[in-house]
This record gives structure tokens, C-alpha cells and sequence, in this order.
């Protein structure tokens, strides 16, 4: 496996991470009993560290394909160059210390961080070139 796959398997993991952090949270503010149910009623919005992990998974739906495509394509073209690499791996790193960052509330260091995995991205995608 490669080191692109590597990352590509473990923010899979990650993904299921944030899944099952973010149905706690939200189970614990909400209760078993909603958990359970069709969830047909309106719910009030999800408070602090609840909310935070919801929107933190949101976030990882949002990129994880990006992701996933731009690894998946390279490689399908067999390109594993450094910038792949390392850019695969600074993805996948960045986007582990997201979710701490995001569900403690710190604002500005969670941009920065969210930043630097889209970069994992791009360089991912410019190893294509």
C-alpha cells in the first residue's frame, strides 16, 4: 500500500471518528430516546461542544472527497511523487488536530489547521501535473 493509500485508509477511520463523536455528543444532549426515534419532532439547536462536533463532521464531509478523488487519481496515473506524499500525509495530520481544535472552540488556531489540510490537497493535486 502506499503512503497516499495509507492516509487515504486512516482519514476513513477519522471519518468514522467524527461519526461516532458527533452522535455521542448529540445523543447525550438530546437523549437515548430521541436516538432511537424516527427524529420526526424539531430539535433545538446543539449547544456548545455538541454543536461544535456536528459542524466539525460537516467539515470533514466536505473535504474528504476532495481528498479522496485527488489520492484516488493519482494512484490510478501512478504518481507518487513527494508533493503526493507529503501532502496526503499533511491532510490527514491536519485534519486529526482539527477535531480536538474545533470541539475545544479555538477559533483562529481552527482555521489555520483547516487551512493547511486544504493545502494537503493542493499539493496533492499539483503532483498531477
Amino acid at each position: 500500500m502506499t503512503p497516499e493509500l495509507l492516509m487515504l485508509a486512516l482519514s476513513v477511520v477519522l471519518g468514522l471518528v467524527h461519526i461516532i463523536v458527533s452522535a455521542i455528543a448529540t445523543t447525550h444532549q438530546y437523549g437515548s430516546k430521541w436516538n432511537v426515534s424516527a427524529r420526526d419532532a424539531p430539535m433545538p439547536p446543539l449547544e456548545a461542544i455538541a454543536g461544535r462536533l456536528q459542524r466539525a463532521l460537516h467539515n470533514f464531509l466536505e473535504t474528504f472527497p476532495f481528498f479522496a478523488v485527488a489520492v484516488l487519481i493519482a494512484d490510478a496515473t501512478n504518481r507518487h511523487g513527494w508533493m503526493a506524499v507529503w501532502g496526503s500525509q499533511i491532510y490527514f495530520y491536519a485534519r486529526v488536530l482539527y477535531l480536538p481544535i474545533y470541539a475545544a472552540g479555538i477559533p483562529v488556531v481552527r482555521t489555520v489547521v483547516w487551512s493547511v489540510a486544504a493545502l494537503g490537497i493542493v499539493m496533492v493535486l499539483l503532483d498531477l501535473v
